[in-house]
């Protein structure tokens, strides 16, 4: 068996024998490797970057390893900056394109540890440096531990990563348990790459995110908004979705939604999240933009709507039902995963937006339309009525106004707001006229 304690021999993949070409590498990574190669120190492409190669998809990052400390990169590129308080790194910036460049680490040993552990096993500094095999066993998952050596072309594989590779199976490096007690993050992290790959994780790793999802109530509330962004506007949303809930974790980043996903009437919400999230897909895959507030709406519209009612039974205006239960649930999520202000706002007006949809009368439909969250907010009302909700018609007649020329909002505005001209009591009339 392969442990950290007794590494192999690594495998190592020659050219001729993997698909990984210098061609279909980042110029500016070719640039890193190269200097740094030819600056005496050991460097490799790692990670995702050579995971996707291997699949014959195109890499969204390309990250570096290598022997050169941090002060060495920085001495060598005078356009990188050291970033990182748990682990020192470099970013080397090629305009808007950054190359992520980490030294070799190695296992932080507890008894040594110190202050650098948190009581529950969590890491919170991690500046130890070592050596590539060393390396390779702090990764999270085998797939994620190939090494691309620029010197030969070869593919360097310590913790039999190509073998899980070729399997489609999502395999921690280590003691599953114990590495995500390290770091519980890295359960939503086997959810986002099995959703993106298509690979099952293994199933001595299932078992221990079901018992311990908890721990993801310790993880920062900012630190778990950029992994929500990661995993549902990555182009596998609806999967992402699915296997969240499969492992209990929605629980832990949504807890209002799932709560209401229990109790679902005609489908709904189920039908609802699901198909925005395929929307969501669709979007992205056609490099169409996406917004959180769209998506944050999404996932807590069903809690909003559950407070909108009974605080309407309670003799509450609907706008003012709409205010209380829109602030309880933005203050009650941001307990759990951070949104900032620049994404509540606009997520706030979609939701307050949906009752003015009914509002036809007068000018108040051209004044929507002008309204600049007004696509946003439309497309959220169409979707509530492809998923079931009786908004079909709302729907349509907001679609057949924005496709009117300007005469013709006109004229459908005054057919709206075309009722019987309410006369003035005789008495208001003959005391207007004394």
């Amino acid at each position: 068996m392969r442990t950290e304690e007794n590494p192999p021999i690594p495998a190592v993949i020659p050219r001729a024998e993997h698909c990984v070409s210098r061609a279909d590498v980042n110029e500016y990574a070719l640039k890193v490797l190269y200097r740094l190669k030819d600056a005496g120190f050991e460097a490799y492409l790692v990670g995702g970057g050579v995971r996707d190669l291997l699949l014959g998809r195109e890499p969204k990052d390309f990250d570096i390893a290598t022997s050169a400390r941090p002060d060495d990169v920085r001495g060598l590129f005078r356009n990188s900056r050291l970033i990182g308080r748990r682990f020192r790194l470099a970013h080397v910036h090629f305009g808007r394109y950054i190359i992520e460049v980490a030294t070799f680490r190695a296992r932080l040993e507890v008894e040594d540890a110190g202050e650098t552990l948190l009581r529950d096993g969590r890491i919170i500094r991690d500046n130890v440096y070592g050596t590539i095999a060393q390396d390779a066993w702090r990764r999270d998952f085998t797939v994620n531990a190939l090494y691309y050596d620029i010197r030969d072309f070869s593919v360097v594989d310590y913790t039999g990563g190509m073998v899980d590779l070729v399997a489609g199976v999502l395999r921690p490096i280590g003691d599953p348990a114990e590495r995500y007690r390290e770091d519980p993050v890295r359960m939503l992290r086997a959810v986002r790459f099995a959703a993106k790959l298509g690979f099952r994780i293994h199933s001595e790793a299932e078992a221990p995110i079901r018992e311990l999802g908890s721990l993801l109530e310790s993880v920062p509330a900012a630190r778990l908004f950029d992994e929500v962004l990661k995993m549902f506007h990555g182009g596998y949303a609806h999967a992402t979705f699915e296997l969240l809930r499969h492992y209990g974790l929605l629980s832990y980043l949504f807890p209002m939604t799932e709560s209401a996903l229990r109790h679902e009437d005609g489908g709904f919400p189920l039908t609802f999240v699901a198909r925005a999230l395929e929307n969501t897909d669709l979007r992205i895959n056609d490099n169409k933009p996406v917004t959180p507030s769209f998506l944050y709406g999404v996932l807590l519209w069903e809690p909003v709507r559950e407070r909108l009612q009974r605080y309407m039974e309670q003799d509450m205006s609907e706008i003012d039902a709409m205010q209380r239960a829109a602030d309880e649930v933005i203050a009650a999520q941001l307990r759990r995963t951070s949104l900032p202000r620049r994404f509540s706002v606009p997520m706030r007006e979609i939701w307050l937006m949906q009752p003015r949809f009914r509002q036809r009368q007068g000018k108040r439909p051209l004044r929507l339309l002008g309204h600049p969250r007004f696509r946003a907010a439309y497309d959220f009302l169409c979707l509530r009525a492809a998923a079931g909700e009786a908004l079909q018609e709302d729907c349509q007649w907001w679609t057949d106004l924005q496709t009117m020329d300007t005469d013709a909002h006109q004229g459908a505005v005054s057919q709206a707001r075309k009722r019987p001209r309410r006369r003035k009591p005789a008495s208001a009339r003959a005391n207007a006229n004394a």
